[in-house]
């Protein structure tokens, strides 16, 4: 079959800027794949076995057109499996992957073609690269000998067996994690003890329990059920059920990732060992501002001692507080239950109370105006049919010239077969061409609090915050006009990567820009001034217990 013809049958070989989503279906996976590998194998084959004297165009050139291809057409097939799994779709992409993940790593391992690339690398043009394509060639050569290409041919053919066989496994642990969050779920039938929980989380619950047949209130795993029990519910018991669902799982039964998680360090450190490295975060940090294992762990340890006088502040506040609530030890899963009542007791401010003032559609477009003041890009809606769930919508971003630089998908809110978490992930790295700007693509998700009904999903300024911090990665993709994808957007310094969702994530502490956005669902008043300065007054609210926390995470 020609590729024009496979291109037309098979949606994952699709050409067209907008990704036919909407289109895929699990039996596309296999032969849709082989193809695209087939096809990148082919010009990587003609890279290597291309006779003339290297240059930029027929070497690295060629070699990065392959592999942008290539990862085009994969990226949607890897995000299905994130935002809309089924048990087909699943097999299929498993069946796939050991053959994705071998060509991958045989790209660095492959010799004729770092043969060519050295060739490359000492030709007068070469020597003659200045700023981002010089840039590109060394940090090139880095990667292909940081992956092993100088390597005996015996010790390519363990590493690149390992590869395989790691991706494998870690596809597992993150199935074994999705399977679990979906399957617990926990019927309530005395309302009593739901006492505390906000009516909204309530309303949520009971009609998943009308879905399920059942009468009461069903608790699932989903942060959005997880957060107003373990922050809002005066049932201990409750909150220590849940707690235990929610952070023990996978440690037994069908979904145990335990053996998983061991297997994975151990080939993670035989890949690092045979690289020349100590270990598998020295291979990591190699080429980050860390460097080792042993200046990344003397760093947490001096930010840990900082930080001990400042948690010890917050471990005493909640453990006073939560005698006052007739708790006499802090248990794990009062923790939250004491910090949001201390910081209402404190400052009368709570995630309910801000709520009525942060409906998503309003924050988005107060955050689309922002940029519009700020960079001079204009946001736009568009109605599309290419999408893989009703909830999914699609945006064009353009500058001020009404150049189309990218757009964009989102998809806000939890189902089962989505995984957990906030991210932003790139399709498409555009930028600009011999013929023109090429537009970036990307997608932001999240698993934010569900609309009730027809009514808006109204967020909590926590979720607010996820929303600009995202955006600030996909800003940071669809504004790039580097002219070298690999080299473009968000593939930078992974030190540096975090800076633009930062940057993004400070406005929604800012007045001026809360006023374009932070208006209440119902009655369209402002954030009143008394609120918003309870609301900065509790900025820093046990922020050293939460970076202990989160320092304990990195250790």
């Amino acid at each position: 079959m020609s590729e024009a013809m496979t291109t037309k049958s098979n949606p994952l070989l699709s050409e067209a800027y907008r990704i036919p989503f909407h289109a895929i279906r699990a039996e596309h996976v296999e032969p849709g794949i082989r193809q695209a590998l087939a096809d990148a194998q082919a010009e990587v084959g003609a890279v290597s076995d291309e006779v003339r004297p290297a240059s930029w165009d027929n070497t690295l050139g060629r070699l990065d057109r392959a592999l942008e291809k290539l990862s085009r057409r994969i990226a949607p097939l890897g995000h299905l499996v994130s935002v809309a799994e089924t048990k087909e779709l699943r097999d299929a992409y498993n069946n796939i992957l050991p053959e994705i993940s071998a060509f991958w790593s045989s790209i660095p391992l492959d010799p004729d073609l770092w043969k060519r690339l050295e060739a490359f690398e000492n030709t007068d043009e070469a020597n003659e690269l200045r700023g981002i394509e010089r840039r590109h060639l060394n940090k090139t050569l880095n990667e292909f000998k940081r992956a092993g290409a100088t390597l005996p041919t015996d010790r390519k053919n363990r590493l690149q067996a390992l590869q395989v066989e790691l991706a494998q496994t870690q596809q597992k642990f993150s199935e074994n994690v999705l399977d679990a969050t979906a399957a617990w779920e926990l019927l309530v039938t005395d309302e009593s003890r739901l006492d505390g929980v906000p009516e909204a989380a309530k309303r949520r619950f009971s009609a998943r329990a009308d879905e399920n047949g059942d009468e009461g209130w069903t608790l699932t795993l989903d942060y959005p059920s997880v957060e107003p029990i373990l922050k809002h519910c005066k049932d201990s018991e409750l909150r220590h059920e849940v707690f235990v669902a929610y952070t023990t799982r996978c440690r037994e039964g069908e979904h145990d990732n335990r053996p998983l998680l061991a297997r994975i360090l151990r080939m993670r450190d035989e890949i690092a060992h045979i690289l020349g490295y100590g270990g598998f975060p020295d291979y990591v940090l190699a080429d980050r501002m860390a460097g080792t294992a042993v200046r990344a762990v003397s760093f947490e340890q001096d930010l840990t001692e900082r930080t001990q006088p400042y948690w010890q502040r917050d471990a005493k506040q909640l453990s006073d507080h939560a005698k006052s609530l007739g708790l006499d030890t802090l248990k794990p899963w009062d923790v939250a239950f004491v910090t949001e009542d201390l910081r209402k007791t404190r400052y009368d401010i709570d995630d309910e109370i801000l709520r009525p003032y942060f409906p998503l559609d309003q924050v988005l477009k107060g955050m689309f105006e922002i940029v519009h003041k700020t960079f001079g890009f204009r946001i736009e809606e568009k109605q599309i049919d290419e999408v893989w769930h009703e909830d999914v919508r699609f945006y064009e971003i353009y500058d001020e010239s009404r150049t189309m630089l990218g757009a964009f998908y989102t998809d806000w809110f939890p189902r089962k077969e989505k995984r957990q978490g906030a991210w932003m992930n790139n399709f498409i790295t555009g930028g600009p061409t011999h013929i023109g700007f090429a537009p970036h693509l990307g997608v932001m998700c999240g698993n934010f609090t569900p609309p009730e009904g027809e009514d808006q999903a109204l967020l909590t300024h926590r979720e607010v915050q996820t929303t600009f911090h995202e955006f600030g990665h996909l800003l940071h993709h669809c504004a790039s006009r580097v002219p070298i994808p690999s080299r473009a957007g968000i593939h930078v310094a992974w030190d540096w990567v975090e800076l633009p969702s930062q940057l993004m994530e400070n406005w929604t502490w800012e007045r001026e820009a809360l006023d374009l956005f932070a208006k209440h669902n119902e009655t369209g008043e402002a954030l009143p001034d008394e609120l918003y300065s309870r609301l900065i007054a509790a900025r820093q609210f046990v922020s050293g217990w939460t970076q202990m926390r989160q320092l304990a995470l990195g250790t």
